[in-house]
């Protein structure tokens, strides 16, 4: 079975806390144990934070910055997700990071 690891600082900021909800959903919705680990190493889709890593990799963001659902359904399909569970999640997923567009501010 494959594992969800988010690694964010604490507390979390932007990116951490997007990350985790996006752990959150995979977990949810592919069944996988999913856990966070507190970093003070600032190393962004690495070994420090804001990393979401899944099957023992840290998931890369295409645009070099912020990870997207199309990212992680990218990285998933290669990783032989069933096609019908990487649909439901890539809707979860899109709606979380429209949520966080949306309703994230620094001061929350």
């Amino acid at each position: 079975m494959s594992t969800v690891r988010i690694i964010s600082q604490f507390p979390p900021g932007g990116r951490c806390t997007l990350y985790a909800r996006y752990g959150e959903a995979i977990a949810a919705t592919l069944g996988w144990p999913q856990h966070t680990v507190h970093d003070e190493c600032r190393d962004a889709h690495g070994a420090g934070f804001p990393s979401l890593w899944v099957c023992d990799e840290a998931i890369q963001p295409a645009d070099g910055v912020i990870l997207s659902p199309q990212d992680i359904c990218d990285f998933l399909r290669c990783q032989a997700v069933e096609e019908e569970r990487l649909g439901r999640l890539c809707t979860g997923l899109q709606a979380i990071l429209d949520d966080f567009l949306e309703n994230w501010s620094p001061d929350r």
